[in-house]
């Protein structure tokens, strides 16, 4: 499982016109899920994120209660290093994919998270102010 975890002023996802997710002063995650990937993997990402120390003064969502956004993002298993159009054989299909970001959602509501998303399978419209810039990419 990957994710790119971004400190962000606000962030929002809007799908047909419709915003289906909106945090402020939070994270938000980008989550890509492959084959091997467990609902452990789901759960120990959960929890990376939840601790992750990238908020001001070195604090956690944990610490503070900030909101996270997490959007699934099979792209982040795309693989350009051969040629100009990428490969997504490494992203597990949505089939496998859909139910272990949403034991990743659950996970962070079960350690008290406030969770946003955004719509599995949907055309996205992702945005965000980055603060800091801090962004991290976890891979578990």
């Amino acid at each position: 499982m990957r994710a790119v975890v971004q400190t962000v002023g606000r962030a929002r996802v809007t799908v047909a016109g419709e915003v289906v997710g909106a945090i402020e002063d939070g994270l938000l995650v980008l989550l890509g899920v492959t084959h091997a990937d467990t609902p452990q993997t789901a759960q120990a990402i959960a929890r990376k994120v939840h601790e992750l120390r990238i908020l001001d003064d070195e604090r956690s969502a944990a610490d503070t209660g900030a909101p996270i956004l997490v959007v699934s993002q099979f792209t982040l298993y795309g693989d350009a290093r051969k040629g100009r159009r990428p490969s997504w054989t490494a992203a597990a299909p949505a089939e496998v994919a859909e139910p272990l970001v949403t034991t990743v959602v659950e996970a962070l509501r079960a350690r008290g998270a406030p969770v946003e998303t955004g719509r599995f399978r949907a055309h996205m419209l992702v945005e965000s102010v980055n603060v800091g810039p801090r962004t991290i990419l976890l891979e578990l």
